[in-house]
């Protein structure tokens, strides 16, 4: 009976060892079953900062009388502001940009019979969006003041969007759920059960205008990509 001891612990290790190969076998197969998905998660948020730069543009041939009006039109301008609610540290006025046709190399091809182009930026950057909003729209009361506002492709009104960091949990945990659902289909489809999660991965949250009519709506974006693990 001693003798067939060794005989059995040999016979024993060679079927825990063909059970351990077995499983490391069906591990691998398995590990080899697997689906990624794309979850997708978008809100829409209203801007929470706006920049609106006034523009006004001064010709004339005199600069001390230009000096004269942009002084004037400033003061109408900011006047405006103040009475319909925007606070001085709000509004900031930038130094006047002079164009002196005569000083330019080709600015004889210039029929303009006023030398000098003084252009005056006054730049409102607020929380209040809303309120902004409605002033822009009232902006041409200003004509009957005597201030014009130019319209320059330069010099555009910008929304912002600054509180992303208070809705990313709320996000990424959509564009979670939704991978799962997906994978969940996925699973089902395949006649096979969901396993654990093997990687993730978190795309870049995009910040985008929802339409060119509406630049202060903003639409929010973020895509995750999951892997997930197949199981019979």
């Amino acid at each position: 009976m001693k003798k067939n001891i060794p005989a059995l612990l040999i016979a024993l290790g060679i079927v825990v060892l063909g059970w351990f190969i077995y499983s490391a076998l069906n591990n691998l197969a398995y590990r080899d079953r697997q689906v990624q998905v794309r979850g997708l998660a978008e809100k829409e948020v209203m801007a929470n900062k706006v920049t609106w730069p006034l523009v006004m543009k001064n010709l004339g041939n005199n600069l001390p009388q230009l000096y004269e009006q942009i002084n004037t039109t400033n003061a109408i301008a900011i006047k405006f502001l103040k009475e319909n609610g925007i606070s001085e540290d709000e509004i900031s006025v930038n130094e006047p940009v002079v164009f002196d046709k005569d000083a330019q190399r080709y600015g004889g091809n210039d029929n303009s019979p006023y030398r000098y182009t003084v252009t005056e930026v006054i730049t409102v950057t607020s929380s209040q969006v809303e309120k902004v909003n409605a002033l822009i729209k009232r902006q041409a009361e200003l004509l009957k003041q005597g201030v014009a506002l130019s319209n320059d492709y330069e010099y555009q009104t910008l929304y912002e969007y600054t509180g992303l960091n208070d809705i990313k949990p709320e996000m990424i945990a959509e564009a979670t759920r939704n991978a799962r659902e997906a994978a969940k289909k996925f699973a089902e489809d395949s006649e096979s059960d969901l396993g654990k999660i093997k990687s993730a991965t978190q795309g870049q949250f995009s910040i985008e205008d929802r339409d060119a009519y509406t630049p202060y709506i903003k639409n929010v974006r973020v895509v995750t990509y999951i892997t997930y693990y197949l199981e019979d």
